[in-house]
């Protein structure tokens, strides 16, 4: 036995096998899309191949990664329970449902499943901003059992963006009240206000703010919202119009930050 584990993780529907050593640490990757294996260390070259070995389909390449980044350097370093960046949209309330589905029969759907719908709308949105030099976090955890549904890092700053589903109702924004058709006014704005300001805190950046609604009739903000954006789902890919804050290696370096878990059980 080498000591070697093979653990896969998905990234947008594309799946990447790590080989880890016992302590959890990565000594190499299999992308299955580029055909290539990535060593970080070449004397264990054999034992990678060996483990690989059921796993590897027609010609692949093998070799060290291809002009590593200290950022990448970090982030491959994490232990994958430690990583947050597999993390698909609505991972959180997806493992809550795949564990308490609820009733079988009802008249109502699950408003569990309304929120799941309008975090993979808008998360998946976001997802598309990353070849334009984005990254977006998922289900970013909170102590006390909050989270950032998505928290996006990218050339214009950073933004804990929060979704609310309100297809087909009608939302008032009275800042910090948020009023969905009928429903009850509640103060959520503070609470978006108050995830970002403790993002803020954990990565010592800036973060700022966004209410994304997802399928809303229409929307009243009642007066200039401070600090805050409201969004509709359709338009979150307007975040990337900001600019001229990040430097690409600040980006790489806040990501590579933000996505390990341990970052965010100190707040």
């Amino acid at each position: 036995m080498n000591g070697l584990r093979v653990i896969p993780t998905w990234r947008h529907g594309q799946e990447r096998l790590y080989v880890c050593r016992t302590d959890g640490r990565n000594v190499a990757w299999y992308d299955r899309e580029a055909a290539r294996v990535n060593l970080l260390s070449e004397e264990r070259r054999e034992d990678v191949l060996d483990v690989l070995g059921p796993f590897l389909t027609g010609t692949v390449t093998i070799g060290p990664p291809p002009v590593p980044t200290p950022a990448e350097l970090a982030r491959l370093s994490l232990h994958p329970d430690d990583d947050l960046a597999p993390n698909r949209p609505g991972e959180a309330l997806q493992s809550v449902l795949d564990h308490e589905p609820g009733p079988q029969r009802r008249m109502r759907v699950d408003p569990r499943r309304h929120a799941l719908a309008a975090e993979l709308a808008v998360g998946e949105a976001l997802d598309r901003l990353e070849g334009a030099g984005w990254h977006t976090l998922h289900s970013v955890p909170l102590p006390g059992g909050d989270r950032v549904h998505h928290l996006v890092v990218g050339p214009g700053g950073l933004f804990a963006v929060h979704t609310l589903y309100a297809r087909k109702q009608r939302v008032l924004v009275a800042d910090p009240m948020v009023t969905v058709g009928r429903r009850e006014a509640r103060p959520l704005l503070r609470q978006i206000r108050a995830d970002a300001d403790r993002a803020s805190y954990a990565l010592t950046a800036e973060v700022r703010p966004v209410l994304a609604l997802f399928g809303p009739k229409d929307v009243s903000v009642t007066a200039p919202l401070r600090e805050m954006r409201v969004l509709l789902d359709t338009d979150v890919t307007s975040l990337a119009r900001s600019g001229g804050v990040l430097k690409p290696a600040d980006v790489e370096a806040l990501h590579a930050v933000a996505r390990d878990r341990g970052t965010w059980v100190r707040i």
